[in-house]
């Protein structure tokens, strides 16, 4: 299994960048066809949108970013999401009493990954690699 963490999942929303067009070669020729993200990448960028959206008061301002935020819903309605479960709650509590320090998003997307003995795609190698048993691997690089 292969998890793409927000960062991958953003490039692939935009993929007339190279990064993202790297990303989507990569998957499109790696032999593990069961690719998902998780329920907490949904999470981030939902919330993402909905700050903007936030942002204007004046709804001609905020007609431009709803569209944004349908295409980004259509976008997700595509892709299998990965819920938190017990078996990922016990690995954020472990990680927590081994005192890893990351972000709570990204230890709860950690935790996923491990739980489900995953790959877990992301550019945050530096905080992802310090998650003990961890996959993580960054495909954006050439």
């Amino acid at each position: 299994m292969i998890i793409l963490d927000t960062d991958h999942i953003s490039l692939l929303q935009h993929r007339s960048n190279p990064e993202g067009q790297r990303v989507e070669r990569r998957l499109a020729a790696s032999l593990d066809r069961d690719i998902r993200t998780t329920v907490i990448t949904v999470e981030e960028q939902m919330r993402g949108w909905l700050a903007v959206v936030a942002r204007y008061r004046d709804p001609r301002q905020q007609m431009d970013y709803y569209d944004k935020l349908i295409a980004f819903i259509r976008f997700l309605s595509t892709w299998a999401i990965l819920p938190l479960r017990e078996s990922a709650v016990r690995a954020i509590q472990d990680l927590r009493q081994a005192r890893v320090r990351i972000a709570t998003t990204d230890l709860k997307i950690a935790a996923i990954a491990l739980a489900n003995q995953a790959v877990l795609l992301s550019r945050n190698l530096r905080d992802f690699e310090q998650v003990p048993g961890l996959r993580v691997e960054d495909w954006t690089r050439p």
